[in-house]
């Protein structure tokens, strides 16, 4: 492994990870994206946040300034609009029926021994493993 294939991640990581205990300091609130995204669009009993939107927007604005200044990522997008559109509908109705996304629950919620998150974060786990297991070894896609 050369010193670029681990270093982006691992910076990447350590970002994250700052970025939500600054947040949780700094707000006393959780810093899940789903959450900060239904706060931003104006989901929550609390109408639109600026906070919400402000992380979104430097979350969006980190990415763009990434790729602008560091390297260009290879993207290929072979999924149809429809499926993509109808896939994050499901993740979103997830997160919200789950109390929480990966970033809400496997980062911070795991950083804070919460019972929820644990329990959570397993299933998010088991069910990633089953679905590239049935995929691509029963369904053969991307064999």
């Amino acid at each position: 492994m050369t010193e670029i294939n681990y270093l982006w991640p691992l910076a990447g990581g350590l970002l994250i990870g700052l970025s939500a205990g600054l947040y949780l300091l700094l707000n006393g609130r959780i810093a899940g994206i789903s959450g900060l995204a239904a706060a931003a669009a104006g989901l929550t009993h609390d109408g639109v946040s600026k906070l919400g939107l402000g992380f979104l927007g430097g979350i969006i604005a980190g990415a763009w300034l990434a790729a602008a200044l560091i390297r260009q990522p290879d993207i290929t997008i072979t999924s149809s609009p429809g499926l993509l559109i109808a896939a994050g509908l499901i993740v979103g109705y997830g997160t919200r029926l789950g109390s929480g996304c990966t970033s809400g629950h496997g980062v911070c919620g795991l950083a804070r021994l919460s019972p929820r998150s644990v329990a959570a974060t397993v299933t998010f786990m088991a069910v990633a493993g089953v679905t590239v297991f049935v995929t691509r070894h029963l369904l053969g896609v991307l064999s």
